[in-house]
């Protein structure tokens, strides 16, 4: 029998004819849950906090408070007491389970016995090695402004249930008090989600990939700075993408459809770079049988990507610390003056203030170029961005040499976590484009890598063993069967699941950690 039950909303008059019949505990229970909710903290954490009052003062166990999409209508736990919610992402669809019916509807639910409730989901599994028929569970809309802004749960032993109205009011009860709370708590978890999304799509088109809490940084500062005229210094090591972030912010800027010239200040030698920048006049110095237009004014309108500027000569800084003063400069050999609209971003692999204090850089030209700052993180400090890429560029390389798809040993997966790369993400493709074309099987083995990557990794293994090989064999194996379970099931986490025996929520969860695309399966299978 089912033994949920529906209850009128205890919002407004109703709300306040059952607080009178509050008694004592439960007074002093909303009393506490009013002071912390006029406490200057942090949101989440006053929420965190009368979600423990709850359960010290009224036995109200595996609290729970999930906000509202209000394009959507969609609920996502956020804050949870008595339940490890870390790692995971737990939503609601409207009117899926309890928490969805009740955030659809605005009205709330009450189960006397969870373990004869077949709408209960328990996505979090923090039910899962209970006896769920001693269990009641009550669940009310949280209201702001006449709006459903969020949704307020917790179990509670059924013994210790003597009536349910009662609960129900005084969970309601709290939920009232904690509304406009949780109405500010979701507008800045709903601002940050869209700064998010914003931030992930914007290098999309660029193949900037990386998950790491370093690479999501950057995307947001090329995000804030792209719509400017803003001149940028990207700084990073070789090979680690300073073109690629260059590229983005030009392509999000409004300068997108005139031209992005780019310059390789160090492939030039000293007597060539001025007249590659700023052009030269018939005749201006031997050799110079023909007028020149330089890269700035072709870059006119547009912008200009200096790479390693830091190798400018100083005749070359001078003139480009007057190009971006006032915006106009004379070509080798000419007394006319060009005046240029040219956006500057400059790159380095080179620690220039150190160059500065030895002389080597301009101090003026230094600050002119490192306006705003971005610093691009070493792979070897992205974590598993390093097999994100991995995979990125199997598919890449299998596609162009028309070879079958293929997967990463575990024992791979090993040597290049382990391996430091001094090269960057350019050495990484360098390496799985190798793998790709030696491998004539479905895997790429230890045995497709460079020798030297294949010492490293070994080496580092014997010199530091407390890093636990082991373990990192068995997630290296553990990702590679999802990552079969994804290709079988054309990326549907769902299925990927029933095909392992395990919950999508697990399956969310591995994924995320492993740092694994599953939008890469479906793409590749539906070709």
């Amino acid at each position: 029998m089912n033994q949920s039950k529906w209850r009128p909303s205890t919002i407004g008059t109703a709300g306040d004819k059952e607080l009178s019949a509050h008694n004592y505990e439960e007074l002093a229970t909303l009393h506490a849950v009013a002071r912390i909710l006029a406490q200057p903290e942090e949101l989440r954490e006053q929420l965190e906090r009368v979600l423990n009052e709850m359960s010290q003062r009224l036995g109200m166990q595996r609290g729970m408070i999930s906000l509202l999409d209000r394009e959507t209508g969609e609920a996502w736990l956020d804050v949870a007491h008595g339940v490890n919610i870390e790692g995971l992402e737990v939503t609601y669809r409207p009117g899926e389970g309890i928490t969805g019916k009740v955030a659809q509807t605005g009205r709330p639910m009450v189960v006397a016995n969870l373990g004869q409730e077949m709408h209960f989901l328990d996505r979090t599994g923090a039910r899962r090695f209970l006896n769920r028929s001693e269990l009641s569970f009550l669940c009310v809309p949280i209201v702001y402004d006449s709006r459903v802004v969020g949704v307020l749960s917790a179990d509670k032993a059924a013994r210790q249930v003597e009536n349910l109205d009662r609960e129900l009011a005084m969970l309601s009860s709290v939920a009232e008090l904690m509304a406009k709370a949780v109405h500010i708590r979701a507008l800045e978890e709903e601002n940050r989600r869209l700064r998010q999304m914003f931030c992930r799509s914007q290098p999309a088109s660029v193949d900037i990939i990386g998950r790491s809490k370093s690479m999501q940084e950057v995307f947001g500062l090329i995000a804030q700075v792209a719509d400017s005229n803003t001149t940028v210094l990207i700084h990073g090591e070789t090979g680690t993408g300073k073109e690629l972030v260059a590229r983005a912010i030009h392509l999000g800027s409004p300068r997108k459809n005139c031209p992005l010239v780019q310059v390789n200040c160090a492939a030039m030698p000293d007597t060539l770079i001025e007249s590659e920048l700023f052009g030269h006049e018939k005749g201006a110095f031997t050799g110079a049988t023909n007028q020149r237009r330089g890269r700035f004014e072709e870059a006119n309108g547009g912008t200009i990507f200096l790479d390693e500027v830091g190798e400018l000569s100083p005749a070359a800084q001078a003139k480009l610390l007057r190009v971006i003063q006032e915006k106009q400069f004379q070509p080798l050999g000419s007394s006319r003056v060009i005046n240029v609209n040219v956006r500057v971003i400059a790159a380095t692999n080179r620690n220039l203030e150190q160059d500065v204090a030895a002389g080597r850089f301009r101090t003026d030209l230094f600050y002119r170029l490192n306006v705003f700052p971005i610093y691009l993180p070493p792979l070897r400090e992205r974590g598993s961005d390093i097999i994100l890429l991995a995979d990125h560029f199997v598919i890449k390389y299998t596609s162009e040499a028309g070879k079958p798809a293929k997967a990463i040993a575990p024992a791979v997966t090993e040597s290049l976590l382990s391996y430091q790369w001094p090269g960057n993400v350019r050495e990484l493709e360098n390496c799985i484009e190798r793998a790709v074309l030696l491998s004539t099987g479905d895997m790429i083995e230890t045995m497709h890598l460079p020798p030297s990557i294949q010492l490293k990794g070994a080496g580092s293994d014997k010199k530091d063993p407390s890093q636990g090989k082991l373990s990192s064999v068995i997630q290296s194996q553990e990702r590679l069967i999802i990552i079969e379970a994804l290709k079988e099931t054309a990326g549907n986490q769902s299925q990927a699941a029933k095909v392992l025996g395990t919950t999508k929520r697990i399956i969310q969860y591995k994924i995320h950690k492993f740092g694994i695309d599953p939008h890469q399966f479906r793409k590749r299978l539906s070709i």
